[in-house]
């Protein structure tokens, strides 16, 4: 499928420049920077875009194949070889670092307990401290792959409308029995909310296996109107309220995603479709996982050791440390991604 790839170097690499902003202008959710950076503060929305594209990238197969696994052991040794060998090492080296520098943003020194809430991948269920704050969503995704088989069975058995509903239903319930969800500072309980996004991008991926008439639908089009509601309102209430309100604003923009990835799917537009798939992109997402995975201490180390001490402004800070970061952390990221994935994916 062309473009995918280039959708997930474009998320891992804002979700950089995100905590490269995090950190030069302190006050999150308080929006402390100047108004044309405003854009970089939603890096939660990067992780909705994940979310949905993995649930898609994950079905295009099973929905060529009338909703068929074609074998859940086999599945599940894939998914474990794609996404554990980088991850163990990451985290590794990030509580080596993040014990080295206890005073270091964006994470914790680890504890016992730590090292195997986060092994196992528990971190979205059980509370412990993060020797990587990035890391919180990597347990949500794994949640969300153990629920996939299960997710397929109901779309082949019961079909879309109903699939979705399973999902959707109860967490538009529990939002709305619970008005004013607060922010969980210790990032648990994702799963739950980002669930029926996972969902959308799975059902999404049945256009791969549409007729001719659904195919030649204006995807993009229904995409810039789905979202264009969502963008808006969070242009116009601000960030502190955007953050407060996650619960539902993740909801309202997966549709918009989907729909965009629907028209990927039917090659249009063209022009979008050849940037996204050209080599830049093409090569920044075959190690955007990686990049994801080992940015934060990189980011961290940089702005608080070097930058911030000798820099006099939030602005310089940010730009400085951008200048900086980027290219160690993608430089970083492409070996960490020749040593601890790529032999993986290629080698069974």
């Amino acid at each position: 499928m062309p473009g995918l790839d280039g959708i997930r170097g474009l998320a891992a690499l804002y979700v950089v420049i995100h905590h490269c902003w995090l950190l030069a202008f302190p006050g999150y959710p308080v929006n402390t920077g100047p108004g044309w950076l405003g854009w970089l503060v939603h890096g939660r929305l990067a992780v909705v875009v994940f979310i949905v594209l993995s649930g898609f990238s994950l079905a295009l197969s099973p929905a060529r194949h009338g909703w068929r696994l074609g074998g859940t052991l086999r599945y599940a040794r894939r998914r474990a070889r794609r996404i554990l060998p980088a991850y163990w090492a990451a985290l590794a080296a990030s509580a080596l670092i993040a014990t080295a520098v206890p005073a270091l943003p964006l994470s914790e020194p680890p504890t016992f307990r730590s090292m195997i809430v986060y092994s196992l991948l528990l971190q979205d269920v059980l509370a412990a401290p993060a020797p990587n704050g990035a890391f919180w969503s990597i347990a949500v995704e794994a949640a969300l792959y153990l629920a996939f088989p299960l997710l397929l069975f109901i779309r082949r058995q019961a079909g879309a409308l109903t699939a979705l509903a399973v999902v959707t239903v109860p967490i538009v319930a529990a939002g709305l029995l619970r008005p004013g969800l607060p922010a969980n500072p210790r990032a648990t309980g994702y799963t739950w909310e980002l669930a029926p996004l996972f969902t959308l991008g799975v059902l999404a991926a049945g256009i791969v296996s549409a007729g001719r008439r659904i195919r030649r639908l204006p995807w993009l089009g229904m995409a810039a109107l789905a979202g264009a509601p969502v963008l808006t309102l969070i242009a116009l209430q601000g960030s502190q309220w955007t953050v407060a309100h996650y619960y539902w604003l993740d909801l309202t923009i997966g549709p918009a995603i989907t729909l965009f990835l629907a028209a990927l799917a039917t090659h249009r537009p063209a022009r979008l479709i050849r940037l996204l798939n050209g080599r830049p992109l093409q090569t920044l997402g075959s190690f955007s996982y990686s990049l994801y995975l080992v940015h934060m201490p990189i980011v961290a180390l940089i702005s608080t050791l070097i930058v911030i001490p000798h820099t006099g402004s939030h602005l310089a800070a940010f730009g400085t440390t951008v200048a900086l970061a980027i290219p160690l952390c993608l430089a970083t990221a492409r070996l960490f991604a020749a040593v601890f994935e790529l032999p993986f994916q290629r080698h069974r």
